[in-house]
């Protein structure tokens, strides 16, 4: 997911969204030259369930 995704997820905008992950307040992984916010740790971060339990 890119940063602004996950900042709109948040209620951020766009320039918040990328000083927020500037400031390791939103967990990303560079891939390439993209930012990239990977979904489990967003999902950590607004207090989601990550785990399946309809096994």
């Amino acid at each position: 997911m890119t940063v602004p995704e996950a900042g709109r997820l948040l209620g951020l905008e766009r320039a918040a969204s990328y000083n927020a992950a500037r400031r390791k307040e939103i967990p990303t992984i560079t891939v390439g030259r993209r930012l990239l916010v990977p979904t489990a740790k967003l999902r950590a971060l607004l207090g989601l369930d990550t785990t399946d339990t309809a096994a």
